[in-house]
């Protein structure tokens, strides 16, 4: 029970975190990477659902906020759907290739390259919005996907050093 409430907890927390920064209203290339290192760091600290949740809810804030324009709207489900496969890449690859550098860097790179296929594709073959503004769920998507895969790599490695979790 106490390990369900503690990842009930962290959810939580991750989620008020990336609202919070959502809502600074910062540049994509700031907000982005952000965003996707909370993604990572709430997959590696609380587990993939929590990792998955809270890239469930960004997409509506984004929206809320202003972030992700108007007719970007019938895009929300493809980012839902890319946040959450992102997550889980990185967690898979993690875990299973190590939490070292290697299971580090695949897991970034696979889940990065997948979301941008996936956002991608949608623009490109699904969802009918202008060039200009499909442009943004394109190469942008693979950038900040990368950016926050790396911080959030180096942010737990100093959680993980400052003594708030042994490992993650």
């Amino acid at each position: 029970m106490r390990n369900s409430l503690q990842k009930i907890i962290l959810t939580a927390l991750f989620i008020a975190l990336t609202v919070a920064i959502q809502m600074l209203g910062l540049h994509q290339f700031i907000t982005g990477p952000l965003v996707n290192c909370m993604l990572l760091l709430s997959a590696l600290f609380a587990g993939p659902i929590s990792g998955i949740l809270v890239g469930l809810v960004t997409p509506w804030i984004a929206f809320l906020r202003g972030i992700l324009m108007a007719p970007l709207a019938p895009m929300i489900p493809f980012i839902m759907l890319s946040n959450g496969v992102f997550v889980l890449c990185f967690y898979l690859c993690h875990k299973f290739l190590g939490k070292k550098v290697l299971g580090s860097a695949v897991g970034i790179a696979t889940g990065a390259v997948v979301k941008f296929l996936i956002l991608s594709g949608a623009v490109q073959f699904v969802v009918t919005v202008p060039d200009k503004i499909a442009k943004a769920m394109q190469f942008p998507q693979l950038l900040t996907a990368l950016a926050g895969g790396v911080i959030a790599v180096i942010a737990a490695r100093l959680i993980a050093r400052a003594g708030r979790k042994e490992e993650f």
